[in-house]
């Protein structure tokens, strides 16, 4: 009604169609009879206005920086501050825990093995981004990524959850500190804490107010206001002294260990609980040696696994302060995950060398391994290292948190004054103290286990994203075309089949033409057709993998028994993924030469969707239904605040040039 006809006030309306044209009639308040027609036009009008608000939607940023706007951010940051941050931000306390808890109960010794698939399927996600990084140097990460490509809703989408996951990550990471510190000192802090300022609200707030967590992200947000090179310093220092932490006790595990330990059988299994007062923690023997719970177990583990290496994508954030982001930003991406790599792997077979996986203390599992061998007075090692691990890894949580809210007020889609800029330490001052006087609030009062899980699904969703918005980049052309060429190439690409010989033959003609012109493209670069045909062919697989990861995340009984109906239905899927992989692959690539390139395209893209997904659908529906009431707030944001106040909101581009934009060919790339 406001676009028909403005100012028309409240009350119920009715929308006929007359013929070409439609009517908005005002109803009386009893209903039953109108007003008179308040307004008519043609038809087409309404069309206009629903395709407007559309392009609404769909509009996209330049892949380069803004016309005539500069960087107000410092570029301050070199190769060894990213990697020192990526490190930091993924190598958290995990390392200390998670080797524990899926060494006894999933993999045993082949935890190894885990931790490499579940790297491995990080650094699919990893190259993305590394490409990304160095096509899109600039804040935001995969927010930043998303709007080039897909188009604006889902950009905010993507940060709308980045934002989720930062806020609980850091809020967490705080609260795990806290709880790291209140058990050097024999539980004294928490009791104190139960006894004054004990909570009544179980599943919902924490059982105690923690001023310990409130006041260490507020420090933290004071540190990161400082500056970017500042923050940096400490992250390096508490990341060195974790790495030298974690050195020595894999080299320990190496000196101390046993091979033996991975050669177990039922026997061992035996001595042990006879040996032991408290059998029941004991975890299950298995099968022994060094695969004990087979591959379901590694499979298993590996998901569990997978999850230690988020964290990487806060380098992405840094492209507006670091010194050269199109070399610094993808190599530091991939030296932090081969860092992050050789720690998890390393750990983990120290661990299970020292002692027996199914003795192996889930809570504590490092210190426990060292009293096993003898080496009691090295837990006190470990404890220092698990603190600078959980401070390296606070730090790197909360970095990210204003740059994302930085760019996307920046771009108008979060309210203007988060894009403010101290002008003297050049960072996202009012980005920073809102994010993290939210995180310190959410630290301070909730109990977060219930809602980590949150913190994966907005990661995996960004992750996906990012993918896809490489995998479709990829394969558009690289330069405007003009009207001349945009005319010879349609020429071209549209000539008439070959006259058949009967009208019978005609469409089975033209059908077999259409195919061949999808599998045969005639250039060898990119063009508006190619582009076109590699961005539909993206959409239906990211459908059809999404169709696939549901049945097999939530049927899997069904289709190891035998079903034919689910096996029929999977065989087709993959029939058609394989189909339209193909037609992707015949596609020209873009040629411009960059300083990295995913290899593998478009399978290794597509395998990390199937992943990523797959990940997603593991999540029980008390997740799913707390990611919709986030949605719902983030909904009203946009379409009350962001879609009016969007920098996009012109028609106008700059123009496109080889290197720097994004091709208006792309498909709905041209309703920015």
């Amino acid at each position: 009604v406001e676009w028909l006809l403005p100012g028309a006030g409240g009350g119920e309306y009715e929308l006929l169609l007359n013929g070409t044209e439609f009517q908005l009639c005002k109803m009386k308040s009893s209903g039953d009879e109108d007003l008179g027609v308040l307004h008519s036009a043609p038809l087409r009008m309404l069309c206009q206005h629903v395709c407007q608000f559309g392009q609404k939607l769909l509009r996209r940023r330049p892949l380069g920086p803004k016309q005539g706007a500069e960087s107000h951010l410092a570029r301050c940051l070199n190769t060894l501050d990213l990697v020192a941050l990526g490190v930091g931000s993924t190598l958290g306390a995990g390392v200390y825990i998670l080797a524990g808890e899926v060494a006894k109960d999933k993999a045993g010794p082949a935890i190894i093995i885990c931790f490499l698939v579940a790297a491995l399927s990080s650094v699919l996600s990893g190259l993305c981004y590394a490409e990304f990084g160095a096509r899109v140097p600039g804040s935001g990460s995969a927010y930043l990524y998303s709007y080039v490509t897909v188009g604006q809703l889902c950009a905010f989408i993507t940060g709308w959850n980045l934002i989720l996951s930062y806020v609980i990550g850091a809020a967490s990471v705080a609260r795990a500190w806290s709880s790291a510190f209140d058990d050097l000192t024999g539980n004294q802090v928490s009791r104190v804490l139960q006894g004054s300022f004990s909570l009544q609200a179980p599943h919902v707030l924490a059982t105690h107010l923690d001023f310990f967590a409130l006041g260490l992200v507020l420090l933290l947000t004071g540190l990161l206001v400082l500056g970017a090179s500042e923050s940096a310093l400490v992250t390096k220092i508490f990341t060195g002294v974790n790495v030298l932490v974690l050195s020595f006790i894999i080299l320990s595990g190496f000196i101390k260990g046993d091979l033996h330990h991975w050669q177990l059988t039922e026997e061992d299994y035996k001595l042990a609980m006879s040996a032991s007062n408290d059998t029941s923690s004991l975890g299950p023997l298995g099968s022994g040696g060094f695969m004990p719970f087979g591959f379901e177990g590694i499979l298993h583990g590996a998901a569990t696994c997978f999850y230690a290496f988020i964290g990487f994508d806060c380098i992405a954030t840094t492209g507006e302060e670091a010194r050269d982001p199109q070399r610094s930003i993808p190599l530091s991406i991939i030296i932090s995950l081969f860092i992050c790599f050789l720690a998890y792997f390393g750990v983990s077979a120290a661990l299970t060398l020292m002692m027996p996986y199914y003795q192996i203390h889930p809570g504590s599992p490092l210190p426990q391994a060292f009293l096993y061998v003898g080496w009691a007075p090295a837990r006190y090692t470990v404890a220092a290292g698990t603190l600078c691990a959980l401070s390296s890894s606070l730090l790197g949580t909360m970095f990210p948190m204003p740059r994302v809210i930085y760019a996307m007020a920046d771009d108008g889609l979060l309210f203007r004054g988060l894009a403010r800029i101290h002008p003297c330490t050049h960072t996202p001052m009012m980005a920073t103290i809102v994010s993290g006087t939210f995180a310190a609030f959410m630290a301070f009062l909730f109990e977060l286990s219930d809602l980590v899980d949150l913190m994966s699904i907005g990661t995996l969703l960004a992750y996906s994203l990012v993918v896809f918005s490489v995998l479709v980049l990829r394969y558009q052309p690289d330069q405007n075309l003009s009207k001349n060429e945009k005319t010879e190439m349609e020429i071209i690409e549209r000539k008439p089949a070959p006259q058949a010989s009967s009208l019978k033959s005609v469409p089975e003609a033209g059908t077999v033409q259409a195919l061949w012109s999808l599998c045969n493209p005639v250039n060898t670069t990119p063009t508006l057709k190619s582009g076109h045909i590699a961005y539909g062919c993206a959409l239906l697989l990211a459908l059809l993998l999404t169709i696939l990861c549901l049945i097999l995340a939530q049927w899997p009984s069904h289709l190891f028994s035998g079903d034919p109906v689910y096996i029929t239905g999977c065989v087709l899927l993959l029939l058609l993924i394989i189909g339209l992989t193909f037609i992707i692959w015949r596609q020209p690539q873009n040629p411009t030469p960059f300083h990295f390139k995913v290899p593998a395209l478009p399978v290794l893209p597509l395998v990390s969707i199937f992943t990523n997904v797959y990940l997603m659908m593991q999540m029980t529906s008390g997740t799913w239904a707390r990611f919709g009431v986030w949605m719902v707030i983030g909904f009203a944001i946009y379409f009350g605040y962001g879609i009016r106040h969007s920098l996009e909101i012109s028609d106008e581009q700059p123009p496109a040039s080889s290197s720097q934009t994004l091709d208006k060919n792309i498909p709905g790339a041209e309703l920015a």
